[in-house]
């Protein structure tokens, strides 16, 4: 068994932004980080990216509104940042209050400055096998995991737990394109699929991302697969003096001496959608820059 260092991986990927960002004239890479209400895990976050893009020399502003905003005010100040030409990505944090309907939020970033990739536009062009859209932080981040480790995926067996926009769905079409990265056979499972494990053993390459602690069990994998935990869930756990532990969807412990692949949780997939989002917005400044 080895780990995939996702970390490490990060680290290189933010190293060679670093680099190509120090070569950029006049005006930085800027992206836009939108903030509604004070929920703890979003503001850490937040704070996370800002982090990573100020080590790049990428320039980011935070807009935070209360909780309490309406979804026609959240949408004029969408397109306040649409129109604004020093800012080159969007990103809107999730989770929003119920009261605020996402996917319209979502959908009025504008594709240009889409970062995040959400919007229904560049779902498309994920669709189309158009690389001129961006493609969902998360997704692109196990892909590029995926590639850095060699790992091969033409005529294997991809099975994705999990079916929605951000994740599952994105992801499976990632693998079924016809890249050096696809080429593979893909098996989506979901909360309906039946006799879920003969699915799920049958896989080469598994990626769990069905935001359920360690729904994973050691009999549910094939043995030598790659396993690709995307979950990040809070357990309770009394020897921590935060009361709680962070696991992924895979239980660790007994899967992994079983798999001949796997990423940790945390330090796995979660550092690659923080870098595939400065990856994004270094693209966006650059298509920006192409065409003024």
């Amino acid at each position: 068994m080895e780990l995939i260092d996702g970390n490490e991986i990060a680290s290189v990927i933010i190293e060679e932004l670093t680099t190509l960002v120090a070569t950029f004239q006049g005006h930085k890479p800027c992206v836009a980080f939108v903030r509604v209400g004070e929920d703890p895990a979003s503001v850490s976050y937040v704070r996370k990216k800002e982090k990573t893009a100020a080590k790049i020399g990428i320039e980011s502003k935070l807009i935070v509104f209360p909780e309490t905003i309406s979804q026609d005010s959240l949408l004029k100040e969408i397109d306040s940042l649409n129109q604004d030409s020093s800012i080159h990505g969007i990103l809107v944090q999730a989770p929003l209050p119920e009261h605020i309907d996402s996917r319209k939020i979502f959908n009025s970033v504008s594709p240009k400055k889409d970062v995040d990739g959400f919007n229904a536009t560049n779902l498309g062009k994920l669709c189309q096998e158009d690389n001129d859209g961006f493609v969902s932080c998360t997704p692109a981040g196990i892909v590029e995991l995926i590639r850095r480790k060699g790992i091969e995926t033409e005529g294997k067996r991809v099975v994705v737990l999990g079916r929605s926009l951000i994740v599952g769905k994105p992801v499976g079409m990632l693998f079924l394109g016809k890249g050096s990265t696809g080429n593979a056979t893909v098996t989506y499972c979901h909360s309906r699929t039946p006799d879920l494990e003969r699915h799920t053993q049958e896989a080469d390459i598994l990626i769990a991302a069905i935001g359920k602690p360690q729904f994973v069990t050691e009999d549910m994998v094939r043995p030598g697969a790659t396993v690709i935990d995307v979950g990040i869930n809070r357990i309770p756990d009394e020897s921590k003096k935060s009361g709680y532990r962070l696991v992924g969807d895979v239980d660790f412990e007994k899967v992994a001496p079983k798999s001949s692949l796997i990423t940790p949780v945390p330090g796995g997939v979660g550092p690659m959608t923080v870098a595939m989002l400065m990856v994004n917005t270094v693209k966006a400044y650059e298509k920006t820059i192409a065409t003024s």
